[in-house]
């Protein structure tokens, strides 16, 4: 089966996907959910081949000393390749996005009106250490009509390239072009550089990584940014939080994978609640090798606990630490999360729905919890089957980001001679 040549100018790269997006919107549903069955189908039959790419990658950050969160994040298994396309499978399952009549109407001259999903047309996608970027990006792209730009971080490019190559293969036999899937394979910094400029040929760019790249992206760009944001995710456990719940919360949400970003970083704990279960709270933390940043309450009552500074309260760990404040009541919470939260996910734990309701409504954040862990703000957990990251603006999209997000509309209007 013959690969996609692929250029190593970024400017060509980008016209052929934009060339390739108006194939890909034209599909039907049917044939766009063929093409990421076979991609899902041909990733479990050549895990091996991604498997040895990725061990090179592997090496190659161990040798460089990269923290073990970047290590997790980087590596992959053959259950996580399934996982890869079990997520293809269940975007394959999702009703299509592009092309739904959202509203129409007819105006007093007759004229009739709609307004309809269209996709959004090329999307660049940025993103670091995270080898199933690749696959949910171009799959949630070409679900929803699109063409795709990935420019993956130099720390996983072999990696990228053996999941690439799988996917042209793949899409050799479909209807949708090998060009609809662009890998930028260039380390250069000025081919990232030109990502950020190409408005005449991409529509979008989402950057998926650490605070610093999407600063970047945000800051230099002059193509449109889908933002997303890192992961500063709190926990309050009010004054009426059942103690069992409240700790079976913070084990998940602090140890499942401490290095991804719906992970908990701080902990708020009412002064009440603490007064009688400290020992529980320090059994738990203690039993999990959870290592505490506290401030000066919390450093009294919670052994080998270490004083927390400024930059505690702003951390993404990503790691078995967190930050713990003791707190007097939920608004002292709410105005902490307020200045130090990153409007990604935030979770209060208590019996009583009117004070979670009260936290839910003043909390700004994407993704708010009521007595469930921030582990679930992903959009593979959420049913979306992958998402192309995790929305923490206001415009267009917020949130997990699934297939709506890669949309935009259009109006069609459809007339009989109608003049104004």
């Amino acid at each position: 089966m013959a690969l996609l040549k692929v250029s190593e100018n970024v400017e060509d790269q980008a016209i052929a996907a934009k060339h390739a997006a108006r194939k890909v919107s034209l599909l039907t549903a049917e044939e766009k959910n063929e093409a990421l069955l076979r991609i899902a189908d041909a990733l479990e039959a050549e895990f091996v081949s991604i498997l040895n790419a990725n061990a090179k990658d592997l090496d190659a950050g161990r040798q460089q000393g990269f923290e073990p969160a970047f290590m997790d994040r980087l590596a992959l298994s053959k259950e996580r390749i399934t996982d890869f396309a079990a997520g293809l499978r269940q975007v394959a399952k999702l009703e299509d996005p592009s092309g739904r009549i959202v509203s129409s109407w007819t105006l007093d001259n007759c004229l009739q009106v709609e307004k309809i999903t269209v996709p959004l047309g090329v999307i660049g996608m940025i993103y670091e250490a995270r080898p199933n970027v690749t696959v949910d990006a171009a799959g949630l792209a070409l679900k929803s009509g699109n063409s795709i730009v990935l420019k993956g971080g130099s720390s996983a490019l072999h990696s990228n390239q053996a999941i690439v190559d799988v996917m042209h293969r793949a899409l050799e036999e479909t209807k949708i072009p090998q060009e609809a899937v662009q890998f930028v394979f260039s380390t250069d910094r000025e081919a990232t550089q030109k990502l950020f400029t190409m408005k005449e040929h991409i529509d979008v760019l989402i950057p998926r990584g650490g605070a610093s790249l999407i600063q970047a992206v945000v800051n230099n760009a002059t193509v449109p940014v889908l933002e997303t944001g890192v992961g500063n995710c709190h926990l309050y456990i009010d004054k009426d939080a059942d103690p069992a719940k409240a700790m079976y919360i913070l084990v998940n949400a602090k140890t499942d994978r401490p290095a991804v970003c719906n992970a908990a970083e701080t902990v708020l704990i009412h002064k009440g609640w603490l007064a009688s279960n400290y020992s529980l709270l320090n059994d738990t933390l203690r039993e999990h090798n959870i290592s505490v940043h506290g401030d000066e309450a919390a450093v009294k009552l919670i052994p080998k606990a270490i004083p927390a500074g400024e930059e505690d309260w702003k951390n993404e760990y990503l790691s078995l630490d967190i930050a713990v404040k003791i707190v007097h009541d939920m608004e002292e919470a709410i105005t902490h999360i307020d200045r130090y939260g990153t409007k990604h996910s935030e979770a209060i734990i208590t019996e009583n729905k009117e004070n979670a309701e009260h936290f839910m409504k003043l909390v700004d954040a994407s993704a708010l919890y009521h007595n469930a862990s921030t582990r679930f703000t992903d959009g593979n957990a959420l049913g979306f089957g992958a998402e192309i990251g995790i929305s923490t603006q206001k415009l267009h999209a917020r949130g997990p980001m699934g297939l709506p997000a890669l949309t935009t509309v259009k109006f069609k209007m459809r007339g009989n001679g109608q003049v104004r």
